[in-house]
């Protein structure tokens, strides 16, 4: 999947936010390798897709599949394992958290 060119029919905002996403993905695992998921930038190992983003009205929303590694968080009081947020904006702190959460999806 050329995932610049999907991302570069997004509205302004939303294609931002996915330009960074690819770069933060790709760098976090450069073993991954870009594929359509849904229509959407999805990132595989052995053809199975771990991380995915889309958007939708502006809003883009990045996600882990069944594929990607799921772990209950260190000190959560509960059995939930996060899945998938949703970015209006991205920063430095949103890039270093997307890039720990591929990692550890990846590992």
């Amino acid at each position: 999947m050329d995932v610049a060119k999907k991302v570069s029919k997004w509205p302004d905002g939303a294609r931002q936010i996915g330009e960074r996403l690819h770069a933060v993905i790709s760098e976090a695992a450069p073993g991954l390798t870009p594929r359509s998921m849904w229509g959407a930038p999805g990132y595989a190992r052995q053809g199975r897709v771990l991380v995915h983003f889309r958007q939708d009205d502006g809003l883009v929303t990045f996600g882990l599949t069944e594929h990607a590694r799921l772990t209950v968080p260190a000190g959560s009081t509960d059995q939930l394992m996060p899945t998938s947020w949703a970015l209006e904006s991205i920063d430095e702190a949103t890039e270093l958290r997307v890039a720990q959460i591929v990692r550890d999806a990846a590992s």
